[in-house]
């Protein structure tokens, strides 16, 4: 055999073996990595049971306090008051808010999405995604010295034509509040913050809709909102879905804004331009707890326990509604 043929017989057998040679500190890496990732994903867990057990136990004296002796412990609290009659109107303000919020932010939030993916130039398009973007970046204490000071007064026709005309809708019973410190100035003030949340969000799963299925309705004569509304929409609903579900937790968990721009009150109560009727958990929190004493904070954090459950509730049925489309979807 000759020196040629014989470095050809070999070549294999030499290549074999320097792949074997390597694959144990390959395979070590890839251990290494796997157990970093999976700590990683059990950091999480823990650092979530935590964040659940100390609430439980700073809110169980609270919990297991009589309505009688919660009352004279704490002066916000009406007498005779149970800690979850206590909880039930700051829940209703605070899921009233946020999906008021929600109704206003989303369809905007879509629009801005679909015109920055399919229908700006790019240049514009690129421009106004950070402009998007930006907003933000913009703290919420911001947020509402702009809501309180500038946005609500001029706000106020509105809600008074609002409450004028369509008064007979429980929502804009009248009559509307002076200074308009009420639950429609705090939901137009959150759809604000959310809008660039959901934006964000959607314009992302708009643009990963496949090309092919664009240019399949196109050329099957459709006009590009048909295109869109056949092709890009569906990819993206799961998406959307995802969006309004973070848009959301913002809105649940928002602090200043509420704080600084809502008239609080503690009642079930629809009227949205009344001031007066409502307040949510986060800026209860806040406005209760620096002179708050100890029992007075364990309520307030059984409360914050409440809007822990709800934001966990939330997150778990944005997450059930996004697998249930995971094989055509634009969120996976």
């Amino acid at each position: 055999m000759s020196t040629s043929e014989q470095r050809t017989a070999d070549a294999p057998a030499s290549a074999r073996a320097g792949l074997g040679a390597g694959r144990p500190g390959r395979d070590v890496a890839g251990r290494a990595f796997a157990v970093l990732a999976t700590g990683a994903g059990a950091l999480i867990l823990l650092t979530l049971a935590a964040v659940a057990v100390f609430l439980v136990i700073r809110a169980w004296p609270a919990m297991t306090t009589p309505a009688d002796e919660l009352a004279d412990a704490i002066s916000w609290i009406p007498e005779g008051t149970t800690l979850l009659q206590y909880i039930g109107p700051l829940v209703f303000g605070t899921l009233l808010a946020a999906l008021l919020a929600l109704a206003m932010a989303v369809p905007v939030a879509i629009g801005i999405a679909l015109f920055i993916s399919h229908y700006a130039p790019r240049r514009l398009a690129s421009g106004l995604g950070y402009v998007v973007d930006l907003l933000a970046a913009i703290p919420s204490v911001i947020y509402g010295l702009w809501g309180g000071l500038w946005l609500a007064p001029r706000l106020e026709p509105a809600w008074h034509w609002l409450a004028d005309n369509l008064g007979f809708i429980p929502l804009f019973a009248g009559p509307a509040s002076t200074p308009p410190r009420v639950l429609m100035t705090v939901g137009v003030v959150l759809a604000v913050m959310i809008l660039p949340i959901i934006t964000a969000v959607s314009r992302e799963v708009f643009l990963q809709t496949p090309r092919l299925h664009e240019e399949a309705a196109l050329a099957l004569g459709a006009t590009r909102w048909e295109m869109i509304r056949m092709a890009v929409l569906p990819f993206g609903r799961s998406g959307v879905i995802s969006a309004a579900m973070l848009g959301l937790g913002r809105a649940l968990g928002e602090t200043m804004a509420v704080l600084m721009i809502l008239s609080p009150g503690f009642s079930y109560s629809f009227a949205l331009l009344q001031a007066g009727e409502h307040q949510t958990i986060a800026a209860n929190i806040a406005n209760q707890f620096a002179e708050a004493n100890p029992l007075g904070v364990s309520a307030l954090i059984a409360t914050g326990l409440a809007l822990f459950v709800i934001t966990l509730v939330v997150n778990m049925a944005a997450r059930w509604v996004v697998a249930r489309r995971k094989e055509f979807s634009g969120a996976n």
